[in-house]
């Protein structure tokens, strides 16, 4: 026979194991704001995502997110790699195809049309200079072929650098610990507000938690030059160089703050360098007034606001200071140098 009866004791026992300790509740409420803030996120964004696949078949799988209705798409170079047809998946299956407006492989970035379809769910590209470490982020992709799949952490570092593959370096990365596996690339990385502050580009193999995406303002100025000219208008002066250090004596017997520069190792006898009278051996320390430290600094300098007006370079020739005023062409993906 069942006894029903309950001593005192025992519903003391019984009501203190369903309540919650006043610990337990205050710790809830950080993780619920959490859960909330990845959760919104993945409902304001996510419907944007949208699976990339190259229309021959060659090549991998990646993923882009729609930043217009109209069906603009940014997603990373090295996901569509050169291909003019494209087909697009998004969240709940319907498939479009879209061709390729322009890329920039010097920051992995590319820009796709949507073909018919309008009126899409887009997302919103925020301002990555607003951004502080250890701000809540989400990424949002198809990771190994897993469809929107969203993964949270936060903003590890800012202002990182990272070589593209053609070796020119894109500065201004955000590194993230969100998790990201092949696939996951192209796809935005978010803040809390449901803003794109970052387009994911790369991880480390063998490495955990480092993860890199290319930060929303470069977005937007590559953006801004695919669109308008189809490229992204970049200078050359027919160099080839190296990065080497800048003696101390030298530096100081003519008055510059630089430990290293950027020396000529070649310049081409048809380029505006050399019509300058630049030659190899030739350390750059100057342009325009702004320091080159570096390869690096030159090729940063060397935008497309300097195309075709009129700069001056200084460079270091047998321990004194030359200046040189030469035009900046605009550089085709072809050449090698700057």
């Amino acid at each position: 026979m069942l006894d029903l009866a309950r001593s005192a004791s025992a519903d003391a026992f019984a009501d203190n194991d369903v309540q919650e300790s006043p610990t337990a509740v205050e710790e809830a409420g950080p993780l619920d704001a959490y859960s909330d803030a990845v959760i919104n996120v993945a409902d304001r964004v996510g419907p944007a995502v949208v699976r990339v696949e190259r229309g021959d078949g060659r090549g991998g799988v990646g993923s882009g997110v729609v930043i217009s209705p109209d069906g603009l798409v940014l997603t990373n170079s090295h996901v569509v790699e050169g291909a003019r047809e494209l087909r697009l998946t998004d969240p709940e299956g319907r498939s479009m195809e879209a061709r390729l407006l322009g890329e920039d492989p010097d920051t992995d970035l590319a820009v796709l049309r949507a073909g018919a379809a309008r009126n899409l769910a887009s997302a919103t590209l925020g301002d990555s200079k607003r951004l502080r470490r250890g701000q809540l982020v989400v990424a949002i992709g198809n990771p190994l072929g897993f469809e929107s799949t969203v993964t949270a952490g936060v903003i590890s570092a800012l202002g990182r650098s990272i070589r593209a593959r053609t070796g020119r370096l894109i500065e201004d990365v955000i590194q993230t610990d969100a998790a990201l596996n092949p696939g996951n690339s192209g796809g935005p990385l978010v803040s809390s507000r449901g803003e794109v502050i970052g387009i994911n580009t790369a991880i480390i193999l063998g490495a955990q938690g480092i993860c890199f995406a290319v930060a929303s303002n470069t977005a937007q100025f590559v953006l801004g030059e695919l669109i308008r000219h189809g490229r992204v208008r970049r200078g050359y002066i027919g160099v080839s160089g190296q990065t080497v250090a800048v003696s101390r004596r030298i530096a100081r017997a003519v008055e510059i703050d630089n430990a290293f520069g950027a020396m000529v190792t070649a310049a081409e006898p048809d380029g505006p360098a050399a019509a300058a009278g630049l030659m190899a051996y030739d350390i750059i320390v100057r342009l325009d007034g702004e320091t080159v430290t570096g390869v690096d600094d030159l090729i940063r300098l060397l935008n497309g606001e300097r195309i075709g007006r009129p700069i001056v370079v200084e460079a270091l020739r047998r321990g004194r200071l030359n200046s040189f005023e030469l035009i900046p062409r605009e550089r085709r993906n072809e050449r090698k140098s700057e």
